[in-house]
């Protein structure tokens, strides 16, 4: 098990985000809250998810991002970037560079499952002033991680944070999203993501490419 700690904790109103002839109204700019904040089977008391179609629900209800992250797209984009710039909810100190789905974070009473990784999208590109940024947070394979909540309760910046691994998963967070951009993914690979407990998004998504793939000769399958 790893000890980790909170920097903070960050929610964000719907706010409009503009750029060009384009706006969007979305949630993800995030700022941190002083004091402790609830956390529910839904997510953060006072955080507004606009986008419910991609972001949010009980498999998404919290999203996480290193500081170590934070420090080196920072040095990376040659301008200090604040916590809550990515839209995640907890800023942590010393969060894994991956964990595997199932894997537990323990914050007092809180109990977070590990789902999936974060897979960038246009809002964040519109955040970031960049319309490649989405390209550019895809190959940095530095996602950040969301959670489902299977304990609620209290969290605040400084509170410490420990892991608590899940021997059984057979698959990492970081495996998922690379497989969310292969094109051409094995049945094997697509077969042990789906057996870990992900997040249902991208669940549909790898359940519907393993359907799309040709049937296994029967000699193979057997074998």
């Amino acid at each position: 098990m790893h000890a980790m700690r909170i920097e903070s904790v960050n929610v964000g109103n719907a706010e409009t985000l503009e750029r060009g002839e384009r706006s969007v109204v979305t949630g993800i700019c995030k700022r941190p809250v002083d004091g402790p904040a609830f956390v529910s089977v839904d997510g953060i008391d006072g955080d507004h998810i606009c986008d419910t179609s991609n972001h949010g629900g009980v498999d998404q209800a919290v999203y996480a991002y290193a500081v170590s992250d934070y420090a080196w797209w920072s040095e990376t984009l040659g301008r200090e970037l604040k916590s809550g710039t990515f839209g995640e909810n907890l800023t942590i100190d010393g969060l894994p560079d991956d964990l595997h789905a199932g894997d537990r974070l323990l914050i007092g009473d809180v109990i977070l499952e590990a789902t999936s990784p974060r897979i960038p999208c246009s809002t964040l590109a519109m955040r970031m002033q960049d319309r490649q940024f989405g390209l550019k947070f895809r190959d940095a394979a530095r996602p950040g991680f969301y959670f489902r909540v299977l304990n609620e309760g209290e969290v605040a910046a400084g509170d410490g944070v420990t892991i608590v691994e899940d021997p059984s998963s057979r698959a990492t967070l970081l495996d998922q999203f690379h497989l969310r951009y292969d094109t051409s993914p094995d049945r094997a690979t697509l077969e042990r993501v789906l057996s870990a407990p992900i997040a249902s998004r991208l669940r549909e998504m790898f359940e519907a490419r393993l359907a799309a793939l040709p049937e296994e000769p029967e000699s193979v399958a057997n074998s």
